[in-house]
């Protein structure tokens, strides 16, 4: 348990990108198996999902997220200070995604830019590792690009019908009396084997016979390189560790559910968010979901929800909000922030 408050950083801004490319989750799949998907949509609250078309990386997608940000915010190249990328869809396993983006972007080279590989818990670790650069003064103004391109993990886009592509950039900048930035930071690897693509690093190197597919009874097809989830261990470790931690993280930052104006959850999935929601008893209406038309977009969910869902509201004024992530790893972890008069750039697709 890592609890730590930043002072003096202001959230300045955030924008979403998402591919043009729309699976539904029950209209495109073969006839014979729409009832089965239809139970499931039921239950994990996903209809439909944005999927890359093969040529297509996270990296594009920040790319684009990135140039709407800076062009709203109206932000100088050379007034970039670092550039954090948290994602587990490198371009290459080497070199660092982040250093391809600072010259893609134009950033100087006196940009810090390195990469995170965190997933679904990625976003309250990121804003605190950049906010932590930010609060020493040391850094003026930096980005967070952050997201999956998750879809990669299924090669066929309809038998899974989870994960969604996205990529966000946020904008954190030095500012005297910002108000403060509240973090509750958690891991546990003993359950690394919930989240996993087992083939493909040093551990397990790719040989040809983990390319060889296999026909599941679902009629989809399955290799070794496929994404394996633990969908019960996934559940159970969600909904023990994330309420504690929610309730921990307003005891330590000294405020109470109502003084939350919301609280964005990571989209795993309708079942799981319910559960936390009822757990912690929080009015459907503080809770936000991105989940039935962006589907689970691994860290990226919450700022694609608060970019779609509540773009308007944070428009409106001060807002303090909760951000929640958890999963691969196991990781979870949540952070406090305040956010007015910020940019929110309008949804991009590309």
């Amino acid at each position: 348990m890592t609890l730590s408050t930043l002072h003096n950083v202001r959230f300045a801004g955030m924008a979403s990108c998402v591919p043009r490319q729309v699976v539904h989750n029950i209209n495109d799949v073969p006839p014979h198996l729409r009832s089965e998907r239809e139970r499931l949509v039921r239950n994990i609250g996903i209809l439909t999902r944005r999927v890359c078309p093969s040529w297509q990386c996270f990296s594009d997608l920040a790319f684009d997220a990135a140039e709407k940000l800076l062009t709203e915010l109206q932000w100088a190249r050379e007034e970039v200070d670092a550039l954090i990328v948290v994602t587990q869809s490198p371009d290459y396993l080497t070199p660092a995604t982040a250093i391809i983006l600072q010259d893609r972007l134009g950033l100087p080279h006196g940009t810090v830019a390195f990469d995170v590989n965190l997933g679904c818990s990625g976003y309250p670790f990121a804003v605190q590792i950049l906010g932590s650069m930010v609060a020493s003064g040391v850094v003026k103004k930096g980005l967070i690009l952050l997201g999956d391109r998750s879809s990669y993990k299924h090669k066929d886009s309809l038998k899974d019908p989870l994960f969604s592509d996205a990529a966000t950039a946020t904008a954190l900048e030095y500012q005297p009396g910002a108000p403060p930035m509240h973090f509750d930071l958690n891991s546990d690897g003993s359950g690394h084997k919930a989240i996993m693509v087992p083939v493909g690093g040093h551990r397990q190197p790719f040989e040809l016979e983990h390319a060889i597919a296999r026909k599941g009874e679902d009629g989809f097809w399955y290799s070794n390189l496929d994404l394996v989830l633990d969908g019960p261990a996934v559940l159970s470790f969600s909904t023990q560790r994330v309420p504690p931690m929610v309730e921990r993280l307003m005891q330590y930052s000294g405020r109470n559910k109502e003084e939350v104006d919301y609280f964005i959850f990571h989209q795993a999935n309708r079942m799981i968010n319910e559960t936390i929601r009822k757990k912690l008893g929080l009015p459907a209406e503080k809770v936000p979901s991105s989940l039935q038309e962006f589907g689970n977009t691994s860290g990226a969910s919450l700022p694609v929800t608060m970019t779609t869902r509540l773009r308007d509201a944070l428009a409106e004024g001060k807002k303090r909000l909760l951000l929640c992530g958890f999963g691969v790893g196991l990781s979870w972890g949540g952070a406090i922030v305040e956010v007015e008069s910020a940019c929110f750039p309008a949804l991009v697709e590309a």
